[in-house]
């Protein structure tokens, strides 16, 4: 065994992407998320959250300009109130200063009270008394008269809106009964006054209403959001929860502490995992089943082919002999392997992760492949950080057993495929700067056409024309443990150094380094 440069073939080498369709994008970076993924996340429902806070904030800003509406109608009828009250005064005034004189209805008010009816900065006051024949009494001819039908009884006041030269005004107005005018028809006072002034009022009593409500929405909307969010903390506790659990973690959940409208979701959710644990249990079973069942009799036909072997016999029972010797072992290899693709693929099946030293798992794996190298006069060797210090080490989180087995297979496959008298170089390659170790295997055999190498990580796929006994399963099972530990996996050409124009395969494994913090 070397200490330099490791040179592996294999027939099947890795590919970075090569996977099924559904999973091609998590293998070629499953740091990053796919396209699909995008995608995909563009036709999911909406959040909760979000559809709670639409239908609370979309009713909420829709009552708003409806509330300002009903505000505008009540203030004006409130502004109305005073200046009705005042314009009724002034109407039974005027009313109380009609009398009969000489037959004739006759306004008795002086002229300075007059003015004093006039009086106002921002409205005009008018006023109208016509007597019990139509006849201007006292005021104002051109103030509309009320419908016949409209007039009120004596000593009642009414309210209209009108309008006089063009602007609107408030009218109030009364009938006099003129009981010493015989024949005569009751008089008609009418006081009316512009809308300034309650256009004024009706205007102050929405600001006050109004622009309070431009700090109170925002304010509830805040306390909205705060309590939406404070209302939902139970489902991201529940998702904090879950997302923190080890793989291999199947509890239940405690239904008694959430929210009684989520437990019935929490109860069937540990119903799930219950039954997916005595799935997994089953499984486990079966494998421990299957290894046994089927390794011991494959290994005991091996056993008594080899015994036949030593035996004195034909040629052709001997080569029959050999043949089943052979097969035997391919068979027994091709369980192994199809048990440990079961493994990997069973990601939550109890494997738990732990800090492991790369370089150490590597040169153990190396020691065990030695005497196959040697059968096949091949260079196998280890390039990467060694001696005891700590930059002799590359430290990963993972399962030390499948990380193995991984390795296995990549230098099982170089060695299969690289022609005897060949090179196979396992490396280990720590990059602090992007928290990652490279495990790469590299040999000088016929290397993987480019067309091919998306192809050879399926299962059972082989190269047409390639030598060698392999499966096509060995690439299968070192894509499902790259996947688990959360690793890439690439497949590139090995150039020879001393022979330019030679390519072998490349190998390389890049898995997260453990974060030393």
């Amino acid at each position: 065994m070397t200490t330099g440069p490791v040179h592996a073939a294999h027939a099947p080498p890795p590919a970075d992407a090569l996977d099924d369709a559904a999973r091609d994008a998590r293998y070629a970076n499953p740091f990053a998320p796919p396209d699909e993924t995008e995608a995909a996340a563009q036709g999911r429902p909406r959040s909760l959250f979000g559809e709670i806070l639409d239908w609370m904030l979309a009713p909420l800003l829709l009552l708003w300009p409806m509330s300002i509406a009903v505000t505008w109608l009540v203030a004006k009828s409130i502004a109305n109130g005073p200046f009705d009250q005042t314009l009724e005064t002034d109407a039974y005034v005027l009313a109380r200063q009609i009398q009969p004189v000489n037959g004739v209805a006759e306004l008795a008010l002086p002229e300075a009270a007059r003015d004093f009816l006039r009086a106002d900065n921002l409205d005009s006051t008018y006023f109208q008394v016509l007597g019990g024949r139509g006849e201007l009494v006292g005021g104002d001819r051109d103030i509309p008269l009320p419908r016949d039908e409209d007039r009120p009884q004596p000593g009642v006041v009414e309210f209209r809106d009108d309008t006089l030269h063009g602007i609107d005004i408030r009218v109030a107005y009364t009938t006099v009964e003129l009981a010493h005018i015989p024949g005569a028809q009751p008089a008609l006072v009418q006081v009316a006054e512009t809308l300034d002034r309650r256009r004024a009022l009706a205007n102050d009593i929405i600001k006050g209403v109004i622009l309070p409500q431009f700090v109170i929405l925002p304010l509830a909307i805040v306390l909205v959001w705060f309590g939406l969010s404070r209302g939902l903390a139970p489902l991201t506790a529940l998702q904090s929860n879950l997302l923190t659990r080890r793989p291999d973690d199947l509890s239940p959940l405690e239904a008694r502490r959430a929210p009684p409208e989520i437990e019935p979701l929490v109860t069937s959710f540990n119903d799930l995992l219950t039954r997916l644990e005595q799935n997994m249990e089953l499984q486990r079973r079966f494998i421990a089943d299957a290894a046994h069942q089927m390794k011991t009799p494959l290994a005991g036909l091996r056993t008594q082919a080899e015994l036949a072997l030593r035996q004195d016999a034909p040629p052709e029972v001997h080569r029959s002999l050999e043949q089943i010797a052979t097969s035997s072992g391919h068979a027994a290899r091709l369980i192994t392997q199809l048990l440990a693709l079961a493994r990997a693929e069973n990601r939550l099946s109890g494997q738990t992760f732990a800090p492991l030293d790369a370089t150490g798992l590597a040169r153990q794996t190396i020691r065990d492949w030695v005497p196959a190298a040697l059968a096949r006069r091949m260079d196998l060797g280890y390039e990467g950080p060694d001696g005891d210090d700590d930059a002799a080490h590359a430290w990963v989180n993972g399962h030390a057993v499948m990380l193995r087995e991984m390795l296995s297979n990549l230098i099982d496959n170089a060695i299969r495929y690289t022609p005897a008298g060949g090179r196979v170089t396992v490396r280990v390659r720590p990059e602090p700067a992007a928290r990652a170790v490279h495990l790469e295997v590299e040999d000088t055999g016929p290397g993987i056409p480019a067309a091919e190498r998306e192809h050879v990580v399926e299962r059972f796929y082989r190269i047409l024309g390639r030598e060698g006994d392999g499966s096509g399963l060995g690439l299968a099972i070192v894509r499902e443990i790259v996947s688990m530990h959360g690793g890439t996996l690439a497949i590139d050409d090995h150039v020879y150094e001393e022979h330019p124009r030679m390519a072998g395969t490349l190998v390389r494994v890049t898995l997260p380094a453990r974060d030393e913090t």
